[in-house]
């Protein structure tokens, strides 16, 4: 676990982006306004954890999963907050099924370009074999 508990505080730049994402453009936030938030969060995620983890523990698991935490959520009565986290987990879903398949593609791709390679060398070979042979065998005709 942490050494301290300001080691456990969500990064201070990471709040400030979430902080004016939320507020309206123009209005400013004190020092210690964003410090009790931070903290807050902190507090919410170390929880959120906590209850997903007895989730995990109940199915005999040690690795926590999305379905955990949707429980623990709704243990934590934020019930609001599952229905855009379930959206919000499809769509992260759907992206990395998509970057998995265009690396898929891109694998194919690479390796039917370099079975044409290798065949355009054997073949290149092949040619060089057969006019090996027929400079041979005009060799051999003059003698």
């Amino acid at each position: 676990m942490a050494e301290r508990p300001e080691d456990l505080n969500l990064p201070n730049a990471v709040i400030t982006r979430i902080i004016k994402e939320a507020l309206p453009d123009g209005v400013n936030i004190s020092k210690e306004a964003r410090s009790a938030i931070s903290r807050a969060a902190s507090v919410f995620v170390l929880y959120a954890t906590s209850c997903a983890n007895n989730f995990a523990m109940k199915g005999k698991r040690k690795t926590l999963n999305a379905s955990d935490v949707l429980s623990a959520m709704e243990e934590m009565e934020f019930q609001r907050f599952v229905a855009p986290l379930k959206e919000s987990l499809e769509v992260y879903r759907r992206e990395q099924k998509g970057k998995k398949e265009a690396r898929k593609d891109k694998d194919k791709k690479a390796d039917s370009e370099e079975q044409d390679k290798s065949r355009e060398e054997e073949n290149d070979d092949d040619d060089e074999r057969m006019e090996e042979e027929e400079q041979n065998e005009e060799e051999e005709v003059d003698n």
